[in-house]
């Protein structure tokens, strides 16, 4: 397993060590110690699984009130994986890292808590599987749109082809969401 830093401080990048061979490939999808070692939590408390056709995009979603850390993957198709700085008094608020997660590349993405979540499905099924640190409160979820301007998420996709839930559509700008201290 190999931890990368991304150009966001906190947010991590982990890409598993594979064995291929003539009947396919294996790796590990999570490893305590390995994890431990990257200095990721030690102790999840729901893991999640949603399948999303081609454009969907969810998020940004996260949490002020049982705020969560997520450890993302693609299981298969892939899907542009983005975690924004929520954190007011950080020096990257605002700023977001977008990387490629597939069921191909196996790679993970680790979005500490004060980060918001978003992802874009590229194929026509993506299969997304996400651990968490906290459990999910309703009362405490907020979402902001995904295509704020003030962030400038730069997705592969136009806004006349996106397909979006009712109640993403309705998140609110960064400048009037409810952010992290």
């Amino acid at each position: 397993m190999k931890v990368s830093a991304t150009e966001l401080p906190g947010v991590l990048r982990i890409t598993p060590q594979t064995f291929q061979d003539e009947r396919g490939i294996f790796w590990e999808t999570f490893n305590q110690d390995r994890m431990t070692e990257a200095g990721l939590p030690s102790t999840w408390v729901q893991d999640n699984f949603s399948i999303s056709k081609k454009n969907v995009v969810r998020g940004i979603h996260y949490q002020v009130v049982k705020p969560q850390g997520k450890l993302v993957r693609v299981t298969h198709g892939a899907a542009l994986d983005v975690a924004v700085d929520l954190r007011r008094s950080s020096p990257n608020f605002g700023k977001y890292v977008a990387l490629e997660l597939s069921g191909e590349n196996g790679a993970m993405l680790w979005i500490p808590v004060g980060f918001g979540h978003a992802f874009l499905a590229l194929t026509e099924v993506v299969g997304f599987a996400y651990k968490v640190t906290d459990y999910y409160y309703p009362s405490g979820e907020r979402t902001i749109q995904w295509n704020d301007g003030d962030i400038g998420i730069q997705w592969p996709i136009t806004d006349k082809d996106v397909i979006v839930s009712q109640k993403d559509s309705k998140g609110e700008t960064l400048r009037e969401a409810e952010v992290f201290a």
